[in-house]
């Protein structure tokens, strides 16, 4: 069976989930104690030497990083629908891995790690940057459904968390219908699951 070690607030661990979720694929959380560091341990750090949640352990696969995890699952059990081997819509699914790696984990998720963990940080760029990511999802909406091939992909369960999850860190995202609307869809498709924190919109 797929074992998921997780940690309920992790929206990285979280859209991990939510994916297992969407596939109703039969699957075990192993709960990391985080808060109280075990995910800093010898024996996590055999599973992860980074000490990060999420790590996926399917069978004698084990692979670390939500990323990383998302495209596994894919194209072990979700085919095309969910990541595309068309050269050119791969690519651009990929484009949005690399925001939600990238430019959401050093926006969006910094914001409430600041203020949910206390974590600290000058908040001013950090949620500047947070406002241009916004600019850029709620242009690209406006004119999609989805974020690539007009359906969803692991491209929108990479970014939607974090961005899911702005009033934990003070963002708000009223000027962004396009974003809300975005948001909307994925919870209602089928499979759905919420986590602490999600915005009610």
């Amino acid at each position: 069976m797929i074992k998921l070690y997780d940690f309920e607030l992790s929206g990285n661990a979280y859209k991990v989930r939510l994916f297992l979720s969407l596939l109703g694929l039969e699957h075990q959380l192993v709960p990391v104690k985080f808060l109280e560091g075990e995910h800093k341990s010898q024996e996590f750090l055999k599973l992860n030497p980074l000490g990060q949640v999420p790590v996926l352990n399917d069978g004698n696969v084990l692979i670390r990083d939500s990323q990383a995890i998302l495209v596994y699952i894919a194209r072990r059990y979700g085919g095309e629908d969910w990541l595309p081997l068309e050269a050119e819509s791969l690519g651009k699914v990929i484009q949005w891995l690399s925001i939600a790696a990238n430019d959401i984990n050093h926006s969006f998720a910094a914001a409430r790690r600041h203020f949910l963990f206390k974590v600290p940080m000058t908040i001013e760029p950090v949620h500047q940057k947070a406002s241009q990511i916004l600019l850029i999802f709620n242009q690209h909406l406006q004119e999609h459904s989805w974020l690539e091939v007009d359906r969803p992909t692991i491209a929108d369960i990479a970014c939607f968390p974090y961005i899911g999850l702005a009033g934990d860190g003070n963002i708000s995202l009223k000027d962004y219908p396009h974003v809300i609307n975005w948001i909307k869809r994925i919870k209602q498709l089928s499979g759905y699951i919420s986590m602490p924190g999600l915005s009610v919109w």
